[in-house]
């Protein structure tokens, strides 16, 4: 679904939770590549694009410098929740049984952190905040929260 056929301004929440929602499901089937960094490379590239729609929605300029900083201060502040990523897609250069473990768990965790992050930019940009003012140190324990409340309810369900 394209951004100009959602709802207008009127419901910027909406929009939001649609690009996020599409963009957890993209990185989830990336989280399904058996090959290393493959992975990692489409999760970033997803993320990217969210964030490039979600600042779209609020109005905020983009560059894809600036999403890749946002990104890596965000990853990098953290610490061990995309560090789990990583071990996954590492996992996978296992043969057959590293493979089985990162088939069964990378989808939910890539869906996890890219769900725990377009939330944390949602929330940021709705509430006026730009890129230029993002302090990943500030919104710590809400990832974390939101990575694993992801990681709890869809372990046991679809999204």
């Amino acid at each position: 679904m394209s951004l100009n056929n959602l709802p207008d301004k009127t419901d910027s929440v909406e929009r939001a939770e649609i690009v996020i929602r599409n963009h957890v499901i993209l990185s989830m089937g990336f989280g399904l590549i058996p090959i290393p960094l493959l992975d990692t490379v489409g999760l970033t590239g997803t993320q990217l694009a969210m964030l490039r729609k979600l600042a779209k929605i609020y109005h905020i300029p983009f560059s894809e410098h600036i999403g890749k900083s946002a990104l890596m201060s965000l990853i990098g502040g953290t610490g061990s929740v995309p560090v789990a990523g990583i071990v996954f897609t590492a996992m996978k250069a296992l043969p057959i049984i590293g493979t089985s473990i990162a088939a069964i768990t990378m989808p939910v965790t890539a869906g996890a952190i890219t769900h725990a992050t377009g939330r944390i930019f949602h929330q940021h940009f709705a509430s006026g905040g730009t890129f230029l003012t993002f302090d990943p140190k500030k919104v710590q324990a809400y990832y974390y929260q939101e990575f694993s409340s992801f990681k709890e309810h869809h372990v046991q369900s679809d999204y």
